[in-house]
């Protein structure tokens, strides 16, 4: 490959007696010894033929969106040399700009605002790719019902993303994406609630309440326990449950956390209460009460 010229790709003086350079962020750096040897300049590169070689060659490229015009016409946008837009050029472009919002539907305009923030909620919640699209889906037929008309998106996006957490019983709380979401909790559950009636039946998706058992692995991550623990802990609630423990009416939170407390307690990894209860955000009431509660099920 040729080398544009001016530029030494000489080994310094200063390197290693077996140096093993690599190009990482633009500069040329010895694996072995770490020194900078200077950029690394890109020229007259082979072309990719596989699909691995075009995904490692891609830096730059832009990702369309799937809904909605590529090419968006701003207002007081420079030209593509950075220079300002003279007077009647830039009354063209601005009449351009204006026919351009005219012809979006306002379906697409809600879209552009619903779908980065969907992706930024999710990205904060650490939820996978495809709960993810499902959430988009649940939200994109709120959209076409016409739901959001008088109500928040902020609301629906949220909603949508817990809805897609309980249909596939991921271990996330209603309350972690209030927190996240910056949102009334009264206002989400509004949401959901036309969710649940109107949306869901129509995409034929089942809402699953929520699980304890998942949350027992949760909340045992939270707290540093190993898996021995959370294993026994698991057990615990299985056998409870299955001597006649009734988990109706009874928030799951409270019923993982006292398994991971009884089993903590007869191990050497104890946890106070106090500890248990705040990370899976309950009373010690209720960690005490659905202890006794287990207990008297085994």
């Amino acid at each position: 490959m040729a080398m544009p010229r001016g530029i030494d790709y000489e080994i310094d003086d200063e390197c290693c007696n077996n140096p093993e350079i690599l190009n990482e962020d633009g500069m040329r750096v010895c694996k072995n010894c770490g020194i900078v040897l200077g950029r690394a300049y890109i020229s007259a590169e082979k072309r990719a033929y596989t699909a691995i070689e075009v995904k490692n060659r891609r830096r730059t490229e832009p990702r369309w969106r799937n809904f909605g015009p590529r090419t968006v016409i701003g207002i007081n946008s420079p030209d593509a040399k950075g220079q300002v837009i003279g007077g009647k050029r830039g009354a063209m472009f601005n009449r351009l700009s204006k026919i351009q919002g005219s012809l979006v539907s306002s379906i697409e305009r809600n879209y552009w605002e619903a779908r980065p923030k969907i992706n930024q909620l999710a990205q904060k919640l650490n939820i996978p790719d495809h709960i993810l699209e499902t959430a988009w889906k649940i939200y994109s037929e709120v959209a076409r019902q016409k739901l959001t008309m008088g109500r928040s998106i902020d609301g629906f996006v949220s909603a949508s993303l817990y809805a897609a957490i309980r249909i596939h019983d991921f271990p996330r709380l209603l309350e972690e994406v209030v927190d996240v979401a910056l949102m009334p909790l009264r206002s989400v559950h509004r949401s959901l609630g036309l969710l649940v009636r109107n949306v869901l039946p129509v995409l034929h998706l089942k809402y699953k309440p929520v699980s304890p058992e998942p949350l027992i692995f949760r909340f045992g991550n939270d707290l540093n326990l190993s898996v021995l623990v959370q294993k026994k802990a698991s057990d615990l609630l299985k056998t409870a449950l299955r001597h006649g423990l009734q988990k109706i009416g009874k928030d799951p939170k409270g019923l993982a956390a006292a398994a991971l407390y009884m089993a903590a307690k007869s191990s050497n990894e104890k946890r106070t209460q106090t500890e248990i209860a705040d990370a899976t955000r309950i009373t010690e009431v209720t960690l005490r009460t659905r202890a006794k509660q287990i207990k008297l099920s085994l």
